[in-house]
């Protein structure tokens, strides 16, 4: 699997599976620009990718933002000159509730950082690998793209839209050398993971639990989705499109939930 020359956008850049897919890719030759809304943890990712002797840029930005999301294509095509991948991978999770208490502005906030971001992500980034007939995007979907999940109506409902916005672009862009795909992280250990954990009161045992969803037994590594991501903007995937997958150690592959005690 190789990236050699390759130029990568990473939103969510700063994130545990962003910055770890920023590295992979770092290793594999490309040249990644990294997009978040945090700069302290863009700044730490940043230096975690030049330590593999690969070309970085940092961006600040709001991905909800049309205008800011044009901006950081033009920090990409002023840096790299084009963009050949993109990881549209900024997400939040949002509070922990019932569906007939869900707040509604907490709604519609992950609403727009997980299926807006998504779109505005795809909207302004197509034409330019349209044009120039090639290009591999990635899509950060979840277990929640395909299951019902309680407590996270509003992520739940995002994540499957992300699977509509990257079965929609795939169908339209194939003709055109470009392929979308997405990701479906099953229970890594990220600081999403850990927020999560956090709401509760034993927030160990939450993690253990969490951990006991998967048939392996265990969460998962930010570096393991980052590796099918690799893979999936690098030309070895030059037959998928379209597809959605799951890195979940089983989960969705198994008829179980949780381990029997």
């Amino acid at each position: 699997m190789k990236l050699t020359g390759k130029a990568a956008v990473i939103t969510g850049g700063g994130g545990g599976i962003g910055s770890a897919t920023a590295v992979v890719m770092g290793r594999a030759g490309a040249r990644v620009l990294l997009v978040d809304i945090d700069r302290r943890r863009l700044e730490a990712a940043a230096e975690a990718v030049a330590a593999t002797g690969a070309q970085v840029r940092t961006h600040v930005a709001d991905v909800t933002s049309s205008a800011e999301v044009l901006g950081y294509v033009a920090v990409a095509l002023e840096a790299f000159g084009t963009v050949d991948v993109l990881f549209n991978n900024a997400a939040i999770i949002g509070p922990i509730a019932s569906l007939a208490e869900y707040d509604e502005d907490a709604f519609d906030r992950i609403m727009a950082v997980n299926v807006r971001g998504v779109f505005l992500g795809l909207r302004h980034v197509l034409p330019i690998m349209l044009a120039q007939r090639s290009g591999s995007i990635i899509n950060t979907g979840s277990l929640s793209s395909e299951r019902g999940l309680p407590g996270t109506p509003a992520y739940n409902a995002a994540k499957h839209a992300v699977l509509g916005l990257t079965r929609s672009a795939a169908s339209e862009a194939a003709q055109f050398g470009v392929r979308v795909n997405a990701v479906l992280p099953g229970m890594i250990d990220t600081p999403m993971l850990a927020e999560v954990a956090s709401g509760f009161p034993d927030p160990e045992a939450a993690r253990d639990a969490a951990a006991g969803v998967s048939p392996q037994g265990r969460l998962g590594r930010p570096e393991e989705v980052a590796e099918v991501v690799a893979f999936l903007a690098s030309d070895a995937a030059s037959l998928v499109n379209g597809a959605a997958w799951p890195v979940d150690g089983g989960i969705l592959g198994t008829l179980a939930t949780a381990k029997p005690q």
